[in-house]
């Protein structure tokens, strides 16, 4: 991102929604969550600060950002698949992830498509379409998401979608250029629909998954005050992208990636 930031869904994904679907900012009945800056302050100090004070109004110049998305640590190639396995209270859930050739125009910005589908116990819980857009410097921006939860196969909400520009909705950063232990950003901005935040706490390091082992690895801790009691933590392999992502507070989840296609 340039400097205003993921989880997105795929990064609010990989980002909350990965791996918990009732964390995915709504309370137990599916309602979106209210919880607002105010009431966090007066529980806890965020645990993510992005440094604007609260005054976050991103300016962003299409002429500032180039076609497709080639960051290391989210290649984001039309053709590439990644999927992802992890445990929902004590349900098995997978969560595939692919880059669409297909491209949409945010603002006069040219959005690269992501599509990511979970499933629980085999059911498709969750259908969503990011966008995303990689800047000069190479940082890459979250510029909203279309999303529909389904029970029984039927679509039963849109909670959480939004667009840049739209309804007083800003873009996000997800990964910058150079990430930086310290680093610290907003990955979306949707009052009371979509606050996530990050902060990079290590770079260049090991991970090991049952997949593998990588060497450069990006560690992120991410967290909403939507959710203030949940602290979430994510790797990023370079030239892979995101390959786990685990809640270190409050409600349990994890899931992991098993199997990643880049594009040929």
């Amino acid at each position: 991102m340039m400097t205003p930031t993921t989880h997105p869904c795929w990064v609010r994904a990989l980002l909350g929604c990965l791996l918990v679907l009732p964390a995915c900012g709504t309370d137990g009945a599916g309602t979106r969550a209210t919880t607002t800056n105010a009431e966090v302050a007066e529980g806890a100090a965020p645990v993510v600060d992005p440094g604007d004070g609260g005054d976050y109004a991103p300016s962003l110049d299409p002429a500032d950002f180039v076609a497709g998305i080639d960051n290391p640590y989210l290649p984001f190639t039309p053709g590439s698949t990644w999927t992802y396995l992890g445990d929902s209270d004590g349900r098995t859930e997978r969560v595939e992830v692919e880059v669409l050739s297909e491209t949409r125009d945010i603002g006069g910005i040219e959005a690269t498509v992501v599509r990511d589908t979970v499933y629980v116990d085999g059911e498709m819980v969750e259908d969503t379409y990011d966008w995303f857009a990689q800047d000069r410097d190479g940082s890459v921006w979250y510029l909203g998401e279309d999303t529909h939860e389904y029970e029984d196969g039927v679509a039963v909400n849109a909670n959480g979608a939004w667009e840049h520009g739209v309804d007083g909705a800003v873009a996000g950063m997800v990964m910058p250029a150079a990430p930086t232990v310290g680093d610290s950003y907003r990955q979306e901005y949707y009052e009371g629909e979509a606050e996530d935040m990050a902060e990079v706490l290590e770079v260049g390091v090991a991970r090991s998954i049952e997949a593998g082992e990588y060497h450069d690895v990006v560690v992120t801790e991410d967290w909403t005050p939507l959710e203030p009691e949940v602290v979430e933590q994510k790797w990023y392999a370079r030239g892979v992208g995101n390959i786990y992502s685990t809640h270190t507070r409050g409600k349990a989840g994890t899931v992991e990636l098993v199997a990643f296609v880049p594009a040929q």
